[in-house]
């Protein structure tokens, strides 16, 4: 039996168990700490990040090179996309609303920012993405544990609350 992109692709996803929850890629992860997922196109491959297929199953539209796709939770590797804008975590953009979006959400790199990927070498992002995928492979959907990757600390590190 053939198995398609899409049962492949979604062999790959586990989706929160709350409505708003993100989907995360747990398939493998580039070193800029987004997810990779090769599709069949003739005898070869095509490599493309999950999120552009999740949003092309979504919405049956495959996104130009120049259309950005913006992730409303921050989370590189969720691939949350249905056609409910409220409900989807990614939606189309440009790079100038994806500057305006990351200036929002003070992702940028100032001594100001807060954000847990926020002025992180790419070496350190792409290993919190990669601590996320982990902790979901191996422990299922574990809010703590994955806050804890996500926030790049150790699990054996002391908490105060």
């Amino acid at each position: 039996m053939k198995v398609t992109d899409p049962e492949r692709f979604w062999s790959h996803v586990v989706r929160g168990p709350a409505a708003g929850d993100c989907w995360i890629w747990t398939g493998a992860i580039a070193n800029d700490g987004y997810g990779c997922f090769w599709t069949k196109v003739g005898d070869g491959q095509n490599v493309m990040r999950p999120q552009r297929f999740a949003y092309q199953l979504a919405t049956g539209t495959a996104l130009p090179s120049s259309v950005l796709l913006l992730h409303s939770c921050d989370v590189p590797i969720c691939v949350h996309a249905v056609l409910d804008a409220a409900e989807s975590h990614l939606s189309e953009g440009t790079h100038k609303t994806n500057m305006l979006d990351r200036a929002q959400k003070n992702r940028h790199a100032n001594r100001w920012s807060a954000w847990r990927f926020n002025g992180l070498a790419r070496e350190e992002r792409t290993q919190r993405s990669r601590d996320l995928r982990d902790v979901i492979l191996t422990h299922g959907w574990d809010p703590e544990r994955m806050s804890a990757a996500l926030a790049g600390v150790e699990e054996t590190h002391p908490r105060l609350f």
